[in-house]
């Protein structure tokens, strides 16, 4: 005599299963987290490489320009937007706020600060702890035959 077993055929998964994949996921992102961590600083410094980019272009522009014209009206270019950048004697930029604007930085990202003959940008987003090694700095040319100087910060650390 056979018997029959009325047997359910499978669906799904069992609940060792799952807690198997729950598990192996987590030491996934456990081993891949601290990889992550650090993007807000590799970030930032991405950002400070474009403002220093934007800075050369536009004293490069402005340079240009003062080539062509060496005796701007009032000692000012005025650029698209009617910025007003002052030039100096050596047919660079100013190191001023209005520098900054026209290179396109806004005050809504960037805290710019005019340290006569150094503008200091820094990111609004970096803690006021680490201001003083994650920003960039444009310092007036010194002569005519020298360009102005555009650098990141000294040890540059923005985490």
């Amino acid at each position: 005599m056979k018997t029959s077993f009325n047997k359910k055929a499978q669906s799904g998964f069992t609940l060792i299963e799952l807690i198997v994949v729950i598990v192996i996921l987590g030491i996934l992102a456990a081993t891949a987290l601290p990889k992550f961590s650090g993007l807000n600083g590799d970030a930032r410094i991405a950002s400070l490489n474009a403002v220093k980019g934007s800075l050369a272009s536009t004293s490069a522009m402005l340079h240009g320009r003062a080539l062509i014209n060496p005796n701007p009206q009032n000692g000012v270019f005025q650029i698209e937007g009617g910025i007003n950048v002052p030039m100096g004697t050596t047919g660079y930029a100013n190191a001023s706020t209005e520098l900054a604007a026209a290179a396109g930085l806004s005050t809504d990202d960037y805290t710019v600060a005019d340290e006569g003959t150094v503008l200091k940008i820094t990111p609004k987003s970096v803690p006021s702890a680490l201001a003083t090694t994650c920003h960039v700095t444009y310092t007036e040319a010194a002569s005519a035959n020298a360009a102005p100087v555009i650098a990141l910060a000294n040890n540059l650390k923005c985490e």
